[in-house]
């Protein structure tokens, strides 16, 4: 394999953008590592975007849902402002707040899994007067445009050249974020989102309209929990973006996450699995489907 090499990005706050040489024969594949930042979490710029919004409102607290990288990325920014931060995380899921902690958030506890900790996270802020947070909440706007923040870095670094760009797929709120830049820039990117297969509303609704699924129905991995629920927050108009952007849904599994999480580490990266989601995305299709032009595949959290 050819020793990784860089863009450089000429923002410092911009995260690395690595030529992943070797990895898809006469293919130019471009890694963009949103896991460099202090909360590990390509969340942390839109984390960033609803902190300004507390402190220009005068809220002293952040309340939020999460299964983990969310959380992280909010108890990062909280800290970094010197705001307050509470964390409702799914009992049995993700690191058990640990991450969130250390940086100072108050973590609770729900039964059940993400929506439910979203659902409880809206009666928290309600009941303490405290900002709410959530992709579905006041912030929402706030959130799209730090999650923005990636598609005008990468047109800053690419000048605008065509390009497919493929994200891993929870609630859709990147994939929605990322079109909106897109359609602002006129830069013409296909949207390629990957989820778990049977796991997210998001994939199993592709190509047609928008259903969830029964909430017993999804299964949650070591390797698949920021990828899966039965109801994405965004899903519709994630659909609707994807189909806009002439892109498509794809589905990996947990042993493709790893072998692509695996390939990942020859190129100086250290995503989680569900995180190598893109990867496991473009290399699948890559089988089926003559690919070319600048492949970018983002790295969602380590």
């Amino acid at each position: 394999m050819l020793p990784p090499t860089s863009v450089a990005p000429t923002d410092p706050y911009l995260t690395p953008l690595i030529v992943a040489d070797g990895l898809l024969p006469d293919v130019r594949v471009l890694l963009k590592d949103e896991t460099r930042y202090a909360s590990g979490s390509h969340k942390e710029p839109a984390a960033r975007a609803v902190v300004a919004r507390a402190v220009a409102d005068g809220h002293e607290r952040i309340v939020v849902g999460s299964c983990g990288s969310y959380g992280r990325a909010m108890a990062t920014a909280c800290a970094a402002a010197g705001l307050r931060c509470t964390v409702v995380l799914p009992a049995e899921w993700s690191d058990g707040g640990a991450v969130a902690a250390t940086a100072g958030a108050d973590i609770r506890y729900v039964q059940g899994g993400y929506e439910d900790a979203v659902e409880e996270s809206h009666r928290v802020a309600r009941a303490e007067g405290a900002l709410d947070g959530n992709v579905d909440g006041p912030c929402k706007e706030a959130i799209f445009e730090g999650h923005g923040h990636v598609v005008r870095s990468l047109h800053d670094e690419l000048g605008g050249a065509a390009a497919t760009l493929w994200v891993p797929v929870g609630n859709g709120t990147t994939i929605v974020a990322a079109h909106r830049q897109l359609r602002a820039l006129g830069w013409p990117v296909a949207l390629h989102a990957v989820g778990s297969p049977g796991n997210n509303p998001i994939v199993t609704s592709w190509p047609g309209p928008y259903r969830t699924l029964p909430s017993h129905a999804v299964v949650t991995t070591e390797h698949n929990e920021p990828l899966v629920n039965w109801h994405a927050l965004h899903g519709p108009d994630a659909l609707a973006a994807i189909t806009d952007s002439g892109g498509a849904v794809h589905a990996a599994t947990d042993d493709e996450l790893l072998a692509a999480q695996a390939l990942l580490t020859g190129y100086g990266v250290q995503p989680t699995a569900a995180a190598s989601a893109g990867l496991a995305g473009l290399l699948a299709h890559a089988r089926t489907t003559p690919v070319s032009g600048n492949q970018i595949v983002v790295l969602t959290g380590r």
